[in-house]
């Protein structure tokens, strides 16, 4: 099995070029992701009920704090991943504990009059539950009283059930607070958009990658994600305006809403008693994705400025410490402004400089090329593209407002991949002419070049190994000389793809379900919208009735023009079939995992009508393939 190759001679001189390019490292980083510490468990380990471990950091003990970044590894990423490598719990000040890279993001507690709020649990329950256990360990045995999702990623709310029990839910007093628009997003990103986004991730947080310098090292924002158990519990308590104020388990809380930022749906708040800011994961120590790699509405770089603005005149005067979804906490009153202020006009200058030079007539590639950040910005660490990049952020930008199309008409219909890469293939001279010139262009390092041409060959020809492999070594030395985690995952990703394809399945590998059967009733049958096959649909006209048993919710289903509709309290006096089923057993129904006769057998279902016509609809569902290829057709 081919494996990852050393960093050639042009990848070392580019490397060289970034280290006199950083800024001076003062150590005040290193201080402040340390201060306060208390404890962590081995290597933060999280294992599953199987005994699996869902986290590990024991996989990243080769990047030893105050180590030389290796060849194949840009210095300014080794560096943030030995940031991200400092595990446990902290106390961030008094009242206010985080335990930190057990996971993809932070866990905050709050300690209140009877127990704890906990402000984003995660990605997964496993390493919710062991972030909890180390809390209490230190702090007590103090019951959750209170979550808050400061927006709608899975990445800070997935491990609710970690840190929720059966009999915390079934009591319903445990307070849930979400920001306005946070379920209708969660579903739209992780669900409606869930498969090729869920696949792409794959690519952009490393997570099939070896762990070392020349695999994995870090994602920017954090190190990986997580692999245990996903959950959703919908929020019961929603916030709508700026300015709001609650007082949760006797800690008040004033809110401010930022929609259309980091997430569509997303929230900072202050906590007077304390002095202390959330900033959720409106300010890193990054620069942030305006688009993400992978997949997902393109993010407001004018209101993330404007929001981030409007914290600093709400609560900027009063702040002592600043803490956030990610990374580590920022302590006093001016370093506190300053850090704001400039993540405030990092947004701004992208979103300000990318409109001059559209306006200007330049298309996305040639802004992506041109831009640059002004030497007071470009002088912070917290500046970098560690996660995001001013490339793909300036054409983020150029989308928001002027969408895909430059303006071209060359571009308005191009051919799709494959038959556009037969045709350059042809143009270039045939496989062995574009390999030939491609071997010239890798050996000048001119890495970018080769990965478009060789491209071409890899999706005009598949099995060409030979075109494979030079694709997969360009794209390993970009991986290498990436600043930005996810780019490296993607470029590294690729090339280990590209050198040991997967084997075709004859038959779909779905990803995980667990957080369609989390969804609200509502939301699981807007999510089967998706998943139609229109062709298949064609001219057949449905109409069932739907009673879920167990929340005595009911709704009319309708299919007509290859298009299903839903309609919550609605029924047809006459429907080709009325469906009464538990939530559960639907989704099981849904995703294919049981028949409808098997649950009707079971006495899971009950159907009034025309069975055949139901089960003829649930087939008409697609099951997305989660292992899809990327790079090559």
């Amino acid at each position: 099995m081919p494996t990852p190759k050393d960093a050639t001679e042009a990848t070392c001189r580019a490397h060289a070029h970034v280290r006199a390019s950083l800024p001076a490292d003062t150590g005040a980083d290193f201080e402040n992701s340390r201060r306060g510490f208390i404890d962590t468990i081995p290597d933060a380990k999280s294992l599953n009920e199987a005994g699996f471990p869902v986290w590990d950091m024991g996989q990243f003990a080769f990047e030893v704090e105050g180590s030389e970044a290796p060849d194949t590894v840009n210095p300014s990423l080794w560096r943030q991943a030995q940031l991200n490598s400092i595990h446990g719990l902290f106390k961030v000040t008094d009242g206010i504990y985080q335990v930190r890279n057990f996971d993809l993001s932070n866990i905050t507690f709050i300690e209140g009059e009877k127990g704890i709020i906990v402000i984003d649990p995660l990605i997964s329950s496993e390493t919710a539950r062991s972030s909890l256990d180390l809390y209490r360990k230190h702090r007590g045995e103090r019951p959750v009283t209170a979550v808050i999702y400061t927006h709608s990623h899975v990445d800070h709310y997935g491990g609710v059930k970690g840190v929720l029990t059966d009999d915390d839910l079934a009591r319903g007093d445990v307070r849930i607070i979400a920001p306005e628009g946070f379920l209708e997003h969660a579903v739209s990103e992780n669900v409606l958009a869930g498969n090729a986004m869920g696949r792409r991730a794959t690519y952009m947080y490393g997570a099939l990658l070896p762990r070392g310098p020349k695999g994995h090292v870090d994602a920017g924002l954090g190190k990986t994600v997580s692999l245990g158990q996903v959950s959703l519990v919908p929020p019961n308590e929603i916030i709508r305006r700026t300015g709001e104020k609650l007082v949760v388990d006797g800690v008040e809380i004033v809110f401010q809403m930022t929609p259309d930022t980091e997430a569509p749906a997303e929230m900072n708040f202050f906590f007077p008693g304390m002095k202390a800011l959330c900033m959720a994961e409106n300010c890193s120590c990054h620069l942030h994705n305006i688009y993400t790699p992978r997949g997902a509405q393109v993010r407001d770089a004018k209101s993330w400025s404007y929001y981030i603005n409007e914290a600093i005149e709400l609560f900027g005067g009063d702040t002592d410490v600043l803490f956030a979804s990610h990374h580590w906490p920022r302590w006093s009153r001016g370093e506190v402004i300053t850090y704001l202020e400039k993540q405030r006009d990092l947004y701004k200058y992208i979103h300000d400089q990318t409109l001059r030079l559209a306006n200007h007539g330049l298309t996305p590639l040639e802004i992506a090329e041109e831009i640059a950040l002004p030497p007071t910005l470009a002088s912070e660490w917290y500046t970098r593209d560690y996660y995001g990049t001013l490339s793909h952020n300036a054409k983020a930008v150029y989308q928001r407002y002027l969408g895909w199309f430059d303006g071209n008409p060359a571009h308005l219909r191009p051919l799709p991949p494959v038959e556009a890469a037969n045709r350059y293939v042809e143009f270039m001279g045939g496989a062995d002419a574009l390999l030939s010139k491609a071997r010239v262009s890798y050996d000048k390092g001119d890495y970018r070049w080769v990965a478009e041409v060789v491209n071409h060959l890899v999706f005009a020809d598949p099995a060409n190994a030979e075109a494979r492999h030079l694709q997969a070594d360009a794209l390993e030395q970009l991986g290498y000389q990436a600043e930005s985690g996810p780019w490296r995952g993607f470029y590294l990703t690729a090339a280990m793809e590209l050198r040991n394809p997967r084997p075709p399945s004859p038959t779909p590998r779905p990803g995980a379900s667990g957080q369609v059967r989390a969804l609200p009733a509502e939301q699981l049958l807007d999510s089967l919208s998706v998943r139609l096959n229109g062709p298949r649909a064609g001219a057949k006209r449905y109409v069932f009735n739907v009673s879920f048993t167990d929340s005595g919710e009911t709704f009319l289903l309708s299919l007509e023009n290859a298009v299903l509709h839903h309609a919550r309290g609605k029924k047809s006096a006459k429907p080709d079939a009325s469906l009464s089923i538990a939530k559960p057993a639907f989704a099981e129904l849904v995703l294919h995992e049981k028949k409808l006769d098997a649950l009707i057998a079971a006495k899971l279902a009950s159907v009034d009508g025309d069975a055949a016509a139901l089960a003829d609809f649930v087939e008409l569902l697609d099951i997305f393939d989660f292992w899809f290829e990327i790079v090559m057709p």
